[in-house]
């Protein structure tokens, strides 16, 4: 007999839905696969359907893998997990054998119980909602701060959602703030401004309001970042995040990105 190993197959997120206790209860920080059953932005990879015993579920480059190791053929990951992924410790030997680069990455994740006034930001910029109408604004943004959009499948699934808020500078969006990813309690915060625009609190004003939003729907803003990223760590000390854990995230055939 064959293995059986090698191919996947995909799942749907209704599909996914079903399969929610294979992952670890939610907790704050990075929330692939509570987003693609949240949103449907996403995708999920299984071993087989029905009855699957591993997963693989990705939004915007981010990565979580569930159930046994031991089901996956790393030929089948091979260019297919390119990116940051969380993964149970059992699946690391798996993503060594199936990536040509596997690197740690130091994380630290905080939380948000009491929300707090930020400082007024400074330049008299516009802070306010985006919605369906503003795709085209992410247009502008550069490479630096594009990828807020990813777990969205791109601007237009993030301004569809009304979860963004921007900062402009005359026509021009220079800062974005949404929530990266949505799970059932928590919602990870992830916020991008453009150089030239930071050190204005256009990043502090427009995570306020989203973290506010998030408090509205019953949900706990979370960050994420690393510890060598002593701006976004400001902003969450600003708008009183605290600390909850030191983590990691494992870095697959891709390059750390620079604080």
């Amino acid at each position: 007999m064959g293995d059986d190993r090698a191919a996947l197959v995909p799942l749907t997120p209704g599909q996914l839905a079903t399969l929610r206790h294979c992952f670890l209860p939610e907790r704050p920080g990075p929330l692939v696969a509570q987003h693609v059953m949240a949103t449907g932005h996403g995708s999920c990879l299984a071993d087989r359907w029905p009855g699957p015993r591993a997963l693989v579920v990705e939004t915007g480059g981010n990565y979580t893998l569930a159930g046994d190791p031991g089901a996956l053929d790393p030929a089948a990951l091979r260019g297919r997990v390119v990116g940051f992924v969380e993964t149970p410790a059992e699946f690391e030997p798996l993503l060594a054998a199936a990536t040509r680069e596997l690197h740690v990455w130091p994380r630290v994740v905080l939380a948000l119980e009491d929300l707090v006034d930020p400082p007024a930001h400074r330049g008299g910029h516009q802070v306010r909602r985006l919605g369906p109408g503003d795709a085209g604004a992410f247009a502008g943004l550069g490479d630096e701060t594009a990828w807020i959009a990813n777990s969205w499948d791109g601007p237009g699934g993030l301004a569809a959602s009304a979860t963004a808020w921007g900062a402009f500078a005359g026509e021009r969006l220079v800062a974005v703030a949404c929530p990266f990813f949505v799970g059932a309690a928590y919602e990870d915060v992830g916020v991008a401004t453009e150089p030239g625009f930071r050190g204005l609190g256009l990043s502090t004003a427009c995570a306020a309001a989203v973290c506010q939003d998030t408090r509205r729907r019953d949900r706990i803003p979370s960050w994420t970042t690393s510890p060598d990223n002593t701006a976004s760590l400001r902003v969450a000390a600003k708008l009183g995040f605290r600390w909850q854990r030191d983590d990691r995230l494992l870095v697959a055939d891709a390059p750390i990105p620079e604080p």
